[in-house]
């Protein structure tokens, strides 16, 4: 990977990265609501095309900055606490620095259409083990 350091993005860094300037539920547009989706198809495994297990990366379309598996595939640990949002707009918020359960991002193989959009979060333990969860790394440039 290259010298550096390197870290688990922040909530609000993962979203971004997933939503690559699109506002809609998935960066390539809308969802329809229902267990499958022409959207989702194309950018990631979920429930109606995984036949039941994660896959390797780099097998569905990119979104526009050239990310594979931002949506589906597994869930991604993200360094913020769950907690929740904080009111009115923020620009790069950081999450809670404390708590029990830490966020995940991305949503997995095992998941329905509609939850699968840009937005979705939840939590974990950090000692929680699963195939349906894994990382992505976010490289700290080096001033």
């Amino acid at each position: 990977m290259g010298e550096g350091s390197y870290t688990f993005p922040t909530e609000a860094q993962w979203e971004y990265a997933a939503r690559s300037f699109s506002n809609k539920a998935f960066a390539n547009g809308e969802i329809s609501y229902t267990i499958t989706d022409s959207n989702m198809d194309v950018m990631g495994w979920y429930e109606n095309n995984s036949d039941s297990t994660p896959h390797a990366v780099a097998q569905k379309q990119t979104n526009a900055w050239g990310l594979f598996d931002m949506n589906g595939n597994v869930w991604e640990w993200c360094s913020d606490f769950y907690g929740t949002y904080p009111t009115g707009s923020v620009t790069n918020p950081l999450g809670s620095t404390s708590g029990v359960n830490r966020v995940t991002r991305g949503v997995s193989w095992n998941s329905y259409a509609q939850g699968c959009r840009s937005a979705q979060r939840y939590y974990e333990s950090p000692d929680y083990r699963y195939f349906n969860i894994g990382l992505r790394l976010l490289k700290i440039k080096n001033h």
